[in-house]
């Protein structure tokens, strides 16, 4: 079992780094075809952050192993609103912008309340499965999403300017190649490694995905989040949470479900009521008052429902 736990570690820093080198060769021959700052930033770099999840979620797939695809995004999820911005809470309290207390926070609700009913086949279906067709109409809405970003960004005009420095074509590709290869070999890694603890220790692939799974593909978004706290940037602590929970939920898991349906177990609506009502506890945060933030010690109660959470799931496993 060691060699698995070395297995999985190996595996988030493969998948770490070569989203990191893959996103520097995208930047760089985005730049060198003069494609903008604003494209470059809603694209290609916020796809780094979520390609761990993403290549995880495909291998797993096609592997048809359905509790680590969904577990993975719930639990990603549960881990970036009650983890992350409750860290990022303690560093420093989080002031939200109004625009994303009525739009982008409100909207990852009503997704998770519809992953949810989808999921257990409320409208009618023979099965608890994600089906492709379910799927496709989910990145539908991904791309409609997309859209409404562009406009609004391209509106607001607060985009940041990106700096990078000027790359020969030959260690563009070799970023990519390379980048993209660590991603494969890595998610590969972390998913073999998964579903051999959860043999030698005959625990299900779901807490696996959960826990283990969840946290480490969730490393990209703890440490960019964390950084923007300490330099007090709110809008980019938060807007990395949210974003990335939609993300998953409007991009991830639908690919995943275009690839292989994907079978939903009932036990995860636990989780996933969970997520529900910590968004609706976050969204209580920033109208108390009408301060729009997120103190210190709300962040603290967050992290203490997370730990609570953590512990009630590995003992319902004991």
């Amino acid at each position: 079992m060691i060699l698995d736990i070395v297995f999985i570690v190996a595996g988030f820093v493969f998948l770490i780094k070569g989203a990191d080198w893959l996103v520097g060769g995208a930047s760089g021959l985005a730049k060198k075809h003069n494609v903008s700052d604003l494209v470059i930033g809603l694209t290609i770099v916020a796809f780094g952050t979520s390609a761990p999840e993403l290549v995880v979620n495909s291998i797993a797939s096609v592997d048809k192993h359905s509790d680590i695809v969904f577990g993975n995004i719930i639990g990603s999820n549960n881990f970036n609103l009650f983890f992350i911005l409750g860290t990022v809470a303690l560093i420093f309290p989080v002031t939200v912008q109004r625009s994303m207390i009525r739009k982008e926070i409100p909207f990852s609700l009503v997704i998770t309340v519809l992953v949810l009913v989808l999921s257990n086949a409320v409208l009618g279906q023979k099965e608890n499965v994600l089906s492709r067709f379910e799927g496709m109409a989910l990145l539908v809405l991904f791309a409609a999403f997309i859209y409404y970003t562009f406009r609004q960004s391209a509106v607001d005009n607060d985009v940041e300017k990106i700096e990078m420095k000027q790359m020969t074509t030959l260690k563009i590709w070799a970023l990519i190649v390379i980048g993209l290869s660590l991603l494969v070999a890595g998610g590969r890694m972390v998913v073999t490694g998964a579903e051999n603890i959860a043999l030698d220790l005959g625990i299900s692939e779901k807490i696996i995905a959960l826990t283990i799974v969840a946290a480490g593909t969730s490393l990209p978004e703890l440490v960019t989040s964390v950084v923007a706290a300490s330099k007090k940037n709110s809008d980019i602590a938060i807007g990395n949470v949210i974003g990335s929970n939609i993300f998953n939920l409007l991009f991830i898991l639908p690919v995943s479900a275009v690839i292989h349906p994907v079978s939903y177990a009932t036990t995860f609506n636990r989780e996933m009521l969970l997520l529900i009502g910590g968004t609706i506890i976050v969204i209580l945060y920033m109208f108390a008052g009408k301060r729009y933030k997120v103190d210190r010690w709300e962040g603290a109660l967050l992290l203490g429902v997370f730990l609570a959470y953590t512990i009630f799931l590995i003992q319902q496993e004991l």
